[in-house]
């Protein structure tokens, strides 16, 4: 019975943060002492859409350059997004910010990035009004507005808007999509996952789908499909809106190999001609200017001829496995626009796609990654051998693949740069489609200058809908984007979005009128997003080093011709204006990563020296799970042994590959250290006490030292007694595991076991209290 309340409790909690504001009405009938005497009243409780309000549906792909998908001019195979283009119109001069978190934030909300309080990626917070991660309530979704107008609301996909610290199990959950204005959430909160093997939550759930055997992309499509089809079949008249954010193609590239085989040899002839191939299709389709020149290499990528023939092989996998994985993302939406037609709804369908919520990402730096292991190794013929000897394996679940970076400046074609250079087209201008049957009937290009911020206000208004005064009693602040309705039927309409301010790690720019006034601040050397060491002393770079430039896009689309010194008063006015802009949409403080002030990774732990973990906790991976590479620690189990025979693993992390466990086995403890296969033990020498009993690891990291063959040691204790000590050699300090599965267990190992001497979960048969993790530095 507890249960059931327990349930009926939790159930109505997770309700009340999706609900539409319905506050008591005012009764219009008449009370007798009888029914008969009585007139009821016509009370509306929840406000209704009009009949024949159409549904939304908003798709946002992750990591695509501009020149990526064939709809757009790239050799990518989209015939699914290609549809939905032909049936509706392209929108050529679109921006994002640059990155992640900033544009989902802005898209969602109809805001400025720093405006909604994510200046940033949200491991990246910092108490500013544009860098705290805090999207303001009075700051509403586009998921809490439609619901105000009467729609169901859905999100699939990545998140990755919730503050860091606040995504665990114990919340707050007012900040998770389900405390935004959906009605549903199936997805993943940080900003990646493994394709595979996927962390996903559903609601405030987290759900263990293991084994596993559908890739993401089918799982979301299937969700969604799902929603719709429960949604329509209890209202066939509500409208729905339904935000799809799949983790493609965002790393790891991950998809089968029957997608990848499809792709063999397509781009053999490399990344030079990918360019030049797309650039003039891009011209054919009218996509780009006819005049339009392609701009040269950028810095850092090698010309294609240069390369021998064993790195022309490896690479141009790399772009096989990046093909396929768009393709395969494109035949799952393909799956939904179908249904969606099957029952009909498609024409009575607002359809917005943005291919991309940044420019192609840098990543995988000259020569792609793969796993830890070939990451690692120097450039040279040695890494390239260890590339194509794991050719069978990229794509798989066995590697987080990211593609080399001059494959991400193809994809950028015909723009120069990337994901996070928010002072360039290449990090910030990508594809949009918009498509309605029901009501858009042109067809064709739009040219009109747009930003992400525009998508919502562009929806309200085509819908015909509103933004309430007031959400929930929080009385709104402005809309800041512009609707670009007007230009629906009108492809030579002047643009209406004349101002855009951009900025992400000090790269900046100011757009005004075809003028734009840039600058360069090299976020990638200090940038967490590649896994480099961040400096969080608070030692930011100089940022009156930067040099602006200038350009003018009316006549220079793609920023080839710099005309800073030509017209030095033109800079000067685009100069005071970001000024301007930048202040009144929280950009300053200016900050790079090196000054974030980032929780440690990426976890709800943030800064915290002790972390305290219970038995009966799920699996924790993700945001949920630990960091332990790099640092000192010490790991303590208290458990009450009655015979001193009790079994069982008490804490252990990764397993696959790489990770440490602490269990009890034939009357000793026992920890066993696993790195890159390889696996080292303590055991004691004495029996297992019985009463209360503490077992404790210290993991203690030194560092290289000159001469040395060690890093550090490890020595196991009982009761504060030491019972084992081993030095760790260099090369095996590694503990968290490349597969994403393997986590943090606590009383078991449920995925992959550390050590060869126990079979999985092999379940602790005492009394354990706790485990605490104490880090020393």
């Amino acid at each position: 019975m507890k249960k059931i309340y327990s349930s009926i409790f939790l159930l109505a909690f997770t309700l009340s943060a999706q609900a539409q504001y319905s506050p008591q009405q005012p009764f219009t009938g008449t009370i007798g002492t009888t029914l008969a005497e009585s007139t009821p009243g016509h009370t509306v409780f929840n406000k209704k859409a009009p009949a024949g309000s159409p549904n939304v549906v908003w798709i946002l792909i992750d990591d695509a350059g501009f020149g990526a998908t064939t709809a757009f001019g790239g050799l990518v195979e989209t015939p699914n997004i290609e549809k939905i283009a032909n049936n509706g119109l392209r929108f050529t001069n679109f921006h994002t910010t640059a990155i992640c978190s900033p544009t989902r934030s802005a898209l969602l909300t109809g805001r400025n990035h720093h405006s909604a309080h994510v200046g940033l990626l949200t491991p990246a917070v910092v108490d500013f009004p544009g860098y705290d991660t805090h999207i303001p309530f009075e700051k509403a979704t586009v998921a809490e507005i439609l619901r105000e107008n009467g729609y169901n609301t859905f999100a699939l996909g990545k998140w990755h808007l919730t503050p860091v610290a606040e995504n665990g199990y114990a919340g707050p959950f007012n900040r998770w999509p389900t405390g935004r204005g959906f009605d549903h959430f199936y997805g993943f909160q940080p900003g990646a996952t493994d394709q595979w093997h996927p962390e996903l939550w559903e609601d405030q759930t987290k759900l263990d789908i293991e084994p596993n055997t559908k890739h993401l992309n089918t799982l979301l499509a299937d969700q969604s499909i799902q929603y719709i089809a429960n949604q329509k079949s209890s209202d066939a008249e509500k409208p729905f809106f339904l935000y799809l954010a799949p983790g493609a193609t965002h790393s790891p590239h991950q998809v089968s190999k029957e997608w990848i085989d499809q792709y063999k040899g397509k781009f053999d002839a490399g990344w030079d001609q990918y360019r030049e191939v797309v650039f003039e299709r891009q011209k054919k389709q009218g996509i780009i200017p006819a005049d339009a020149k392609l701009p040269e290499r950028n810095p850092g990528v090698r010309p294609w001829k240069e390369l021998t023939e064993k790195e022309k092989k490896a690479y141009a996998h790399y772009m096989e496995v990046y093909a396929a994985f768009y393709s395969f993302t494109d035949y799952e939406i393909g799956r939904i626009v179908n249904y969606l037609e099957q029952i009909d709804q498609l024409d009575n369908t607002l359809l917005v796609l943005v291919l991309g919520d940044n420019g192609a990402s840098p990543g995988g730096g000259e020569s792609g990654t793969i796993n830890p292991e070939i990451n690692r190794m120097e450039e040279g013929e040695a890494k390239i051998d260890a590339i194509l000897k794991a050719g069978p394996i990229i794509g798989t679940d066995q590697s987080n693949t990211d593609y080399p970076i001059a494959w991400a400046a193809a994809a950028n074609t015909p723009f120069r740069y990337w994901k996070g250079d928010a002072n360039t087209e290449g990090g910030t201008r990508n594809p949009m489609i918009i498509s309605y049957p029901k009501v858009i009937k042109e067809r064709g290009i739009r040219n009109q200058y747009g930003h992400v911020i525009d998508v919502l206000p562009t929806t309200v208004e085509l819908i015909k809908g509103f933004v309430p005064e007031t959400i929930q009693g929080y009385k709104q602040a402005p809309v800041e984007g512009t609707s670009l309705a007007y230009s629906v039927g009108n492809a030579k309409a002047p643009s209406q979005h004349t101002v855009q301010y951009y900025e992400i790690a000090g790269s900046r720019s100011i757009y005004k009128d075809g003028w734009k006034a840039s600058i360069h601040h090299d976020m990638w050397e200090q940038s967490i997003d590649r896994g480099s060491k961040a400096d969080t002393t608070g030692k930011s770079i100089d940022f009156s080093k930067d040099v602006w430039e200038l350009y003018n896009l009316n006549e220079d689309f793609n920023e080839r011709i710099n005309l800073a010194a030509k017209y030095p008063e033109k800079l000067k006015e685009l100069q005071a204006l970001f000024d301007e802009e930048a202040k009144k949409y929280n950009v300053y403080p200016l900050k790079d990563f090196t000054a974030a002030n980032m929780p440690v990774g990426r976890t709800v732990y943030g800064k915290r020296t002790t972390i305290t973990l219970f038995p009966g906790v799920e699996h924790l991976v993700g945001v949920n799970n630990p960091l332990y590479d790099g640092r000192s620690f010490s790991v303590t189990a208290e458990v009450e042994l009655s015979t001193g025979k009790e079994e069982g693993v008490l804490f252990a992390v990764g397993g696959e590959k790489s990770g440490i466990s602490l269990f009890l086995k034939e009357g000793k403890v026992q920890f066993a250290h696993k790195a890159n296969g390889q696996i080292s033990s303590l055991v004691s020498t004495s029996s297992l006490p019985t009463g209360k009993v503490s077992f404790k690891f210290d993991y203690t990291l030194t560092g290289p030292v000159e001469g040395s063959t060690t890093v550090g040691t490890e020595i196991l204790y009982v009761n504060g007694t030491k019972v084992a000590e081993r030095n760790i050699p260099k090369g095996q300090a590694t503990i968290s595991s490349g597969n994403r599965v393997d986590g943090t267990d606590v009383g078991r190992d449920q995925r992959s076991a550390v050590s060869d001497q126990y079979v999985v979960p092999f379940n602790f048969t005492g009394k354990l209290k706790k485990v605490t993790i104490q880090y020393t530095k």
